[in-house]
């Protein structure tokens, strides 16, 4: 079966897009790092590691997406589904809430 190229060029576009949002995780937690300290202690770190770690996870699970939607339009197979969107939902929601918590908790100073 023939794949129509534009097929694979929006599969590879959309992964693109996800490593854009890794990088901008990534990129979040080492600014949380380098930015002075904001009152809020070691506390940061922690948000600032869990932004990091998940920005890798993101990383290698965007790849495995980007690999199986691949192999099933290969095989003119219906697109598996993903959960990403929904776990990047729920990671990015939790940082929210913690880092205002966190901006609740700063001692002035």
């Amino acid at each position: 079966m023939s794949l129509d190229y534009r097929f694979t060029l929006a599969n590879e576009r959309t992964f693109l897009a996800w490593i854009r949002t890794t990088l901008a995780l990534i990129g979040g937690g080492v600014a949380l790092i380098v930015l002075p300290d904001l009152g809020i202690g070691e506390l940061r770190h922690g948000l600032s590691a869990l932004l990091i770690a998940f920005g890798g996870v993101l990383a290698v699970l965007s790849v495995r997406r980007w690999r199986r939607v691949q192999e099933a339009m290969t095989a003119g197979a219906d697109l598996p589904s993903s959960r990403l969107p929904v776990i990047l939902g729920a990671v990015l929601l939790t940082t929210a809430i913690v880092a205002l918590g966190l901006l609740a908790l700063r001692v002035p100073g």
